[in-house]
């Protein structure tokens, strides 16, 4: 299959440093410092399925297609506020698509790799051409604004992406979840997210070390044909951490992390938006992304543009 287009969705709530200081009453650089964030969004009155809507009428305005061509609506989430329907059935609903697959799923904040991977397996199997894959995150609703280690990370927004058919393009993945460590990173309904930020720290630069050298040996792939990696924005120190294992140019890994926060299973498809805005990506250029998070599970993909 090939990625065809990214689009994404903000809350108008920009919340800076400064305002996340006051309340917790730290030092505004200790965060930009810590995380390498300088400002996060926030949803005030809007609901995750909202956002999540606005994002696919953006990314179908974009690419032009006909809503009756999507066959497949897989939402990746970690912040869902009901069981049933699923956010993938009110964007159906709200798209008045008379005939879809529609799945929600939960995998952390590696979710939107997942996502992408199951819609990989529809298409390749012939029963879909067309697809679109959402991350979304209300993380606002779940982060205890006392604590110190979420409430200066965590962000609001929603992503989606557009995959179909297409014959002869690159496409590879390895998915992972460890079994010892769902604590680390946890959320229980109605409660907040916790974290063992130092745990996660150490999970995320070595998991996901190994996860993409095993990518790149499945696919016999070498890192130095690899345009970009597209890691899901979770901490600037973290990705800055990974690109020194790895032994590549900080300009390969690409982030925004700066200038919109840790969405979760938003995260990457909010960057390709990015990148796709700024010319990044050609057609032919393979790029690897990866996820990892609550679990605690990693997965990488890489696959051709």
């Amino acid at each position: 299959m090939r990625l065809v287009a990214s689009s994404s969705y903000l809350p108008n709530n920009k919340v800076t440093n400064q305002e996340i200081t006051k309340k917790l009453g730290i030092d505004e650089k200790f965060i930009e410092k810590r995380t390498g964030i300088k400002q996060r969004y926030f949803a005030d009155n809007e609901t995750i399925e909202e956002m999540s809507v606005k994002a696919v009428k953006k990314l179908i305005e974009k690419t032009k297609i006909n809503e009756q061509e999507i066959e497949l609506i897989i939402v990746a989430t970690t912040s869902t506020n009901k069981l049933m329907p699923g956010i993938s059935n009110y964007i159906q609903k709200e798209l008045k698509i008379k005939k879809c697959i529609c799945l929600d799923i939960l995998a952390g904040c590696s979710g939107y790799i997942n996502a992408v991977d199951i819609a990989q397996m529809y298409i390749n199997s012939g029963k879909v051409v067309k697809a679109i894959v959402v991350g979304a995150d209300i993380l606002s609703k779940y982060t205890n604004k006392e604590d110190i280690g979420t409430a200066i990370i965590l962000s609001d927004g929603a992503g989606a992406t557009l995959f179909e058919k297409s014959e002869n393009k690159t496409y590879f993945s390895n998915i992972e979840a460890t079994e010892d460590t769902n604590n680390i990173l946890a959320c229980d309904s109605n409660e907040k997210i916790s974290m063992d930020g130092l745990a996660v720290y150490k999970y995320a630069v070595t998991e996901t070390i190994k996860n993409i050298e095993k990518l790149l040996e499945i696919s016999g792939e070498k890192l130095e044909n690899i345009k970009y990696i597209v890691p899901h924005q979770s901490n600037l120190k973290i990705i800055t951490a990974i690109t020194n294992r790895l032994g590549i140019d900080r300009n390969k890994m690409y982030t925004n992390i700066e200038n919109i926060g840790n969405t979760f299973c938003a995260s990457i498809p909010i960057a390709l938006e990015e990148m796709e805005a700024k010319r990044l990506l050609q057609k032919n250029d393979k790029i690897v992304i990866i996820g990892y998070g609550g679990g605690l599970s990693t997965g990488s993909i890489l696959l051709e543009i």
